[in-house]
């Protein structure tokens, strides 16, 4: 299990919470509890899918993104602009005109994040035929969906495909061109335009990677509303920057779902949304489910199309980006002076270097790393959960019953936090009320507990 904790793009703000435990509910990996009238996350459960950042009611959430004037500290400034990001603006803005604000905001040059697709694609189907014994093989693609196997299903992160996304290749290729130009390293700044939390961690905290090419991350829905904004404002101006060359529909499309499995070989099933991914690994888990050959797993629903900083309805996403592969056709056009070359004339360097290390688990099921101390926990656990109700309340500031059971056997609880023990701790007499609403307080504040002081009255 590796040390130390993922790096987080998703903060709570304390002094905007109202510990209304929306968050705790709906989080997939129970990473967050209700302490002291306020939701703390637990870092090393967080895979930072972004979920609780939907439903936060008073946006108490954020997302720790780059500022953008940071591309200001490097001479070439480089945006690696994902095709959703396209997909947001409506039909009638074209992608020239869309390129031309982002180079009138400050960018010197702009690249498309699928450009890698055509190499990793071909590297996919050379992998799943060397490591055919692996069943199923899981795409890397989406970096929340990777932690949570590292967190969840430890037992399945050898079936992750050990190949960096397009996002890494096309990062990696940016690089080696602009240094073959003569550019200082010191001088590049690739910053990339996400649609989700989950990639600024990735990209700050590599799985499988030392360190990544990218500078800095920039906020999709941030730079969407400058851009759409500008747009507007230029009234349909005619636009004198010519495109360096167009995805194919294969790459325009890749980032949604089943743009990944359609094009690699054997039995490929493409599944979205992070509770579906959850059920359907733990049939995977259970050898429930024993002949699929490779998963394609994305934390949001509508793959990237949905992730949480994108602006567009994602269904009108997918079918902008689908109305763009279609019209795809494959040309020839020079490309413009300034342009970058076909990331083409790198493949075998870029081949070379997609493979990532191995991916290690760390399992928030472990509950020590002393398998003795371990076992003593479980078994604690285990007695826990027989006195406990099994109703998943809430109440305690835990999001079901057995993460209090683990809470307390990690000396992070205790049992008396659960509302029906305290009542019937009240009726033996080894709790009066005052102390039952002194837990009561500790668990969600001063506020929530005295609002009820003249309950008498109503």
């Amino acid at each position: 299990m590796e040390a130390g904790n993922f790096h987080h793009a998703l903060k709570i703000r304390e002094d905007l919470c109202i510990g209304c435990s929306h968050c705790m509910n709906v989080c997939p990996t129970e990473a967050i509890r209700v302490k002291n009238g306020k939701s703390v996350l637990f870092a090393d459960r967080c895979v930072d899918c972004g979920e609780c950042f939907r439903v936060c009611p008073v946006s108490a959430i954020i997302i720790d993104h780059d500022d953008f004037n940071y591309i200001f500290d490097y001479k070439y400034r480089v945006a690696l602009v994902p095709a959703v990001f396209t997909g947001q603006f409506p039909e009638d803005i074209s992608l020239r005109q869309i390129h031309s604000v982002m180079l009138d905001l400050g960018f010197t040059h702009i690249y498309e994040v699928e450009n890698g697709v055509e190499i990793l694609a071909e590297s996919i189907n050379e992998y799943t035929t060397v490591h055919r014994d692996i069943k199923p093989l899981i795409s890397s693609f989406c970096p929340a969906i990777v932690r949570l196997i590292q967190v969840k299903f430890p037992a399945l992160v050898d079936n992750i495909i050990r190949l960096q996304p397009p996002l890494d290749i096309s990062a990696a290729f940016l690089k080696k061109e602009m240094l073959a130009q003569g550019i200082p390293s010191e001088e590049i700044g690739i910053f990339y335009v996400t649609p989700c939390a989950a990639k600024i961690a990735a990209i700050k905290d590599p799985v499988g990677e030392s360190s990544s090419h990218i500078t800095g991350v920039i906020n999709m829905d941030f730079l969407f509303n400058k851009v759409f904004r500008q747009v507007k404002q230029k009234n349909n101006q005619s636009c004198a920057v010519p495109l360096s060359g167009k995805l194919s529909g294969k790459a325009t499309c890749w980032a949604l779902t089943n743009g990944e499995a359609r094009h690699v070989q054997g039995r490929c099933l493409a599944i979205d949304e992070i509770h579906n991914v959850i059920e359907f690994l733990e049939r995977i888990e259970n050898e429930e489910i024993t002949d699929i050959d490779f998963l394609e797993l994305r934390a949001c629903d509508e793959s990237c199309a949905g992730g949480v900083l994108t602006t567009s309805n994602r269904f009108l996403t997918v079918e902008r980006l689908r109305n763009h592969a279609d019209l795809y056709r494959e040309e020839n056009e020079p490309l413009h002076p300034d342009a970058f070359r076909k990331i083409s004339s790198e493949k075998e360097y870029l081949k070379n270097r997609i493979t990532i290390d191995p991916i290690k688990p760390r399992s928030i099921l472990k509950l020590d790393e002393n398998m003795a101390e371990a076992m003593k926990k479980m078994e604690k656990v285990n007695r826990i959960m027989l006195l406990l109700p099994m109703v998943d309340c809430g109440i305690c500031g835990a999001p079901s019953c057995q993460a209090l059971a683990q809470d307390i056997a990690q000396g992070e609880a205790g049992i008396q936090q659960c509302i029906f023990i305290q009542k019937i701790m009240e009726q033996k007499g080894e709790m009066s009320l005052e102390d039952s609403v002194e837990v009561m307080r500790s668990i969600w504040g001063f506020g929530k507990t005295n609002k009820y002081r003249d309950i008498k009255g109503i």
